[in-house]
């Protein structure tokens, strides 16, 4: 009897003492000097991750920030997400602010959990900034986005919507357009930056993409059977894959069995930096990785928005479908 009454007063102990840090906590996080602006940092540790992921579960992500736009600015706001202390820029003119004023007021940086994801390294051990690694890839786009190399795309483009639209749109009554449109944006990927067509080849890709996109919004937590330890493996697992295709590409090249325009890997494995060094083959991997979930989401939510608007406005369907100009 008497243990079990000590066990409930260290209960009670521990409630209180939690509870003691909260309000303090919560005190310190409003009270911030200067020019912080407004909002709370949530929860010790786990700041407000909880209750952003939940938002998302629940198909209204959008909830989290205009919740916080109404109660604190329209304009920017704190808080704490995935480990990390964050400001959230809201509208055009943050928008703006934030791409108007890179490597001047502000820098791309990622949260360590994000790093895991994506480890980059010039050697496997004296790591980059995150800053470097972009601009070196800034420097290899342009001849891939140059007008001519852009022009030699759309039938390619346009080869893989035909297939892909025959596969898997036509003769069907109903369509899940979302799940389409990733499917056919990251067969698209796969071949513009590293020649991968072949529809099996592309979904042993998928798979293990889809784990690793699934886990990149998520509570970083590294224990086996958590969505972001399965998001690190399934990222350990692709650029293995991209590593083999690298080492391939290589000898097609010396062979003469590649185009140095192909794709966007030749211009990876054949560009230097001003020091006449080439980038190293882990480097390429973790790039083309990044470029291909970097663009994966995005396109396929532009790609969604299209149908959606077309099945919404019948008219601009069919001046669309007839090859006519929709705007006025």
């Amino acid at each position: 009897m008497e243990l079990f009454f000590l066990s409930l007063l260290g209960i009670l102990f521990l409630l209180v003492s939690l509870s003691l840090h909260l309000l303090c906590y919560n005190k310190n996080s409003s009270g911030l000097p200067g020019t912080v602006p407004p909002g709370t940092t949530g929860w010790p540790f786990i700041g407000a991750t909880p209750e952003f992921l939940s938002t998302g579960w629940k198909g209204h992500p959008e909830k989290f920030i205009f919740d916080r736009m109404s109660r604190y600015s329209s304009s920017v706001f704190r808080t704490h997400l995935l480990l990390e202390k964050s400001a959230v820029f809201c509208g055009a003119a943050g928008n703006k602010f934030l791409f108007s004023n890179e490597n001047k007021l502000v820098q791309v940086w990622w949260p360590d959990s994000i790093n895991k994801i994506f480890p980059s390294s010039t050697d496997h051990q004296n790591k980059t900034s995150i800053n470097e690694q972009g601009i070196k890839v800034r420097r290899l786009l342009p001849n891939f986005f140059k007008p001519e190399a852009l022009q030699s795309y759309v039938g390619i483009m346009d080869s893989i919507a035909q297939r892909h639209f025959e596969s898997f749109w036509e003769n069907k009554r109903q369509v899940q357009v979302y799940p389409l449109a990733k499917s056919y944006t990251f067969w698209l990927a796969c071949r513009l930056f590293v020649s991968i067509e072949d529809p099996e080849q592309v979904a042993k890709f998928a798979k293990p993409f889809d784990v690793l996109a699934a886990g990149l919004i998520s509570i970083p937590i590294d224990l086996p059977g958590t969505s972001y330890n399965r998001s690190i493996k399934a990222s350990n697992f692709i650029r293995k894959e991209l590593l083999g295709i690298i080492e391939q590409r290589k000898v097609d090249l010396a062979e003469g069995k590649a185009s140095a325009t192909q794709d966007i890997l030749p211009h990876m494995l054949l560009t230097s930096d001003e020091n006449g060094k080439f980038m190293p083959d882990f480097e390429i991997a973790a790039k083309i990785l990044g470029l291909l979930i970097g663009g994966h989401d995005t396109a396929s939510s532009a790609c969604t928005s299209i149908v959606k608007y077309l099945a919404e406005l019948p008219h601009v369907y069919e001046a669309v479908y007839n090859g006519k100009c929709a705007f006025t």
